[in-house]
């Protein structure tokens, strides 16, 4: 078996790469050549933490995976990560058990990936701003592939916690060492989304984050925060305002997304008001954006073919390479 560490995994594998293989996965979900069981989540309520578990597997790739990541929002506070898992990887043919990849790094790599596949469809091809609410791990990525697939003049930064915007701000170098457009820091999530063509959601809110009267026609907003019933960090008028919402699957975001899950439940809106899934848009089965004045959101909870067609290309690649350790069990 082959085991892939997180710094050998960001030497053979960029976020332009997994654009690309990302896509061609939506394809094969979009044809019905992809497993992809419901995730099973384990919470942990005197923790506000969970555990997740996501089988999945790609038929034309021959390849089955199941991811293991662990939530613990406070590890901080005892030198740990807030984030860990990792994936092992099979082979469908023989069963063997080919490779257990870090998979923190991969997970935040794939929700950036896939945000900027949305944003290609359906931010304005004119935009040029963006407002990240939230400034942890996660966002880094998401922020990474909206700089791969606009071209981004300004960047405005919001957290609860000013200090931790600053600390971001200091990374978009490495996410993006050519960038040279202007970066602020805002203490006012409602006065950043006002001045953004593109909006990146990226917390753990219980409660949404920004008004949905801030946002200007032709935003678009990609929400990845969220991914448990009980967690909101969009409210009800930004939902009411879009004209197009897309969501990674239709399943996974009626049995998770706390954005969608509590406005359906007050009777204030309707999973019938959803656009369609990622894998249509990306097939051309659904419409990306049409007007230039249209509001737009993408919403991911997270699905197990994601992680599963980064893994597979990851290993292809470091076998190519000679890269990881090969360890018997």
């Amino acid at each position: 078996m082959l085991i892939l560490s997180e710094k050998q995994i960001r030497s053979l594998y960029s976020m332009n790469d997994a654009i690309q293989d990302l896509q061609k996965a939506l394809h094969y979900y979009s044809n019905g050549e992809i497993l992809n069981p419901h995730r099973t989540v384990l919470e942990f309520h005197d923790k506000n933490a969970s555990a997740l578990y996501m089988p999945s597997a790609m038929e034309p790739v021959g390849i089955s995976a199941i991811k293991v990541v662990t939530i613990f929002p406070h590890n901080p506070s005892i030198g740990k990560k807030t984030t860990q898992g990792v994936i092992l990887l099979s082979n469908t043919d023989n069963g063997e058990h080919l490779a257990c990849i870090n998979a923190s790094y991969l997970t935040r790599l794939r929700t950036g990936a896939v945000s900027g596949i949305a944003t290609n469809y359906l931010a304005k091809e004119t935009a040029s701003s963006v407002a990240v609410i939230g400034c942890g791990a996660m966002a880094e990525e998401q922020l990474q592939a909206v700089l791969e697939i606009r071209d981004i003049k300004t960047i405005m930064l919001y957290n609860r916690t000013r200090e931790k915007a600053a600390s971001f701000s200091q990374k978009i170098a490495a996410l993006k060492p050519d960038y040279t457009g202007s970066i602020m820091i805002s203490d006012d999530p409602d006065e950043a989304v006002s001045k953004a063509d593109i909006i990146i959601c990226a917390t753990r809110s219980e409660t949404p984050v920004f008004s949905g009267s801030a946002l200007q026609p032709g935003t678009h907003i990609n929400g990845v925060g969220s991914y448990l019933p009980h967690m909101q960090e969009v409210d009800e008028e930004t939902l009411l305002r879009c004209s197009k919402i897309v969501a990674d699957t239709i399943e996974g975001v009626k049995d998770e997304a706390g954005d969608f899950i509590i406005p359906a439940n007050a009777g204030r809106w309707s999973f019938e008001s959803l656009h369609g899934e990622i894998g249509d848009l990306a097939s051309g089965q659904i419409a990306g954006r049409e007007l230039d004045e249209e509001i737009t959101f993408f919403k991911s909870v997270g699905i197990a073919y994601f992680d599963m067609a980064v893994a597979a290309a990851v290993y292809e690649k470091a076998m190519k390479a000679g890269v990881g350790s090969k360890v018997e069990l």
